[in-house]
Parts: C-alpha cells; sequence; structure tokens
C-alpha cells in the first residue's frame, strides 16, 4: 500500500496533463529505444523530429498513463484491470514483458522531471512495476505467450 500512496502522491501533475506527459513517456521511449516504435505500427511513418507534436501519440501516451492511474489507484487489487491488458498486449500486439520494463524506467525519468518524483517515489514506482509487470508475465504465461 505505501509504494502505491508514494507514487500517487505525485500523481497530480500527471493527472493534470496525460496528453503532453503521455507524448513525451512514448516519444522518449522511442528515442531511447529506437526498436520499440517497430511495436506500435500506426507510427512507423513518424519522423523524429515529428513525434513531440503528434496527436496519435499524445492519445496513446495518455491512454498508457490512464491505464496506469488505474492500477494504482487499484492498490494491489488489479487482476481485473490486468487480465485484459495482458491478453491484448500477448495475443494481438505481441508485445514483450521486456518493453514494461523499459517503459517503467522512462515513466520514472519523466515523472522525476515533470511532477517532482523523489528518490523514494522513484523506488515505490519501481516496485509497483514490478509487480504489475510479474502479474502481466502471469497472464502471459497462462495464455502460452513468452513474450
Amino acid at each position: 500500500m505505501a509504494d502505491f500512496d508514494a507514487v500517487l502522491k505525485f500523481w497530480g501533475p500527471v493527472e493534470a496533463d496525460y496528453d503532453n506527459i503521455g507524448n513525451m513517456v512514448l516519444t522518449r521511449l522511442f528515442t531511447e529505444h529506437p526498436d520499440t516504435l517497430k511495436l506500435f505500427p500506426k507510427f512507423a511513418g513518424i519522423s523524429q523530429g515529428d513525434m513531440a507534436g503528434n496527436a496519435a501519440i499524445s492519445a496513446h501516451g495518455a491512454t498508457v498513463l490512464k491505464k496506469l492511474a488505474e492500477v494504482l489507484k487499484a492498490k494491489g487489487n488489479h487482476a481485473t484491470i490486468i487480465k485484459p491488458l495482458a491478453n491484448s498486449h500477448a495475443t494481438k500486439h505481441k508485445i514483450a514483458i521486456n518493453n514494461f520494463k523499459l517503459i517503467t524506467e522512462i515513466i520514472v525519468k519523466v515523472m522525476q522531471e515533470k511532477a517532482g518524483l523523489d528518490a523514494g517515489g522513484q523506488t515505490a514506482l519501481r516496485n509497483v512495476m514490478g509487480v504489475f509487470i510479474a502479474d502481466m508475465d502471469a497472464n502471459y504465461k497462462e495464455l502460452g505467450f513468452s513474450g
């Protein structure tokens, strides 16, 4: 519980600006880990210079952060949130578990810069995401996806 609360304490600036912060998260993910762009075919034709202002990237980034907010606010009781997410990411999108680890570090950095996430909050976010990733992986295994 404490980890969820520690992250939620810094969530206000994210919630107030889901589109811009979501865009920052995905743009940085694609910049720092260019291979991840292949996982998003709808963004394939967007040049790196145009990503920051792209409405589709902003909208998808906002979706990612809103789903993370649901997980955070569920404070560990997130099985009903994760199950459909794991199903779509395993069977439709084919997103390997490692990609969740990559985006975790990007979210930590962006929240540090834009929401003042302190060292304790960063550790808490990594802990929360560690549980989320383990639960996603368990669902992946049930689905027979070894991503």
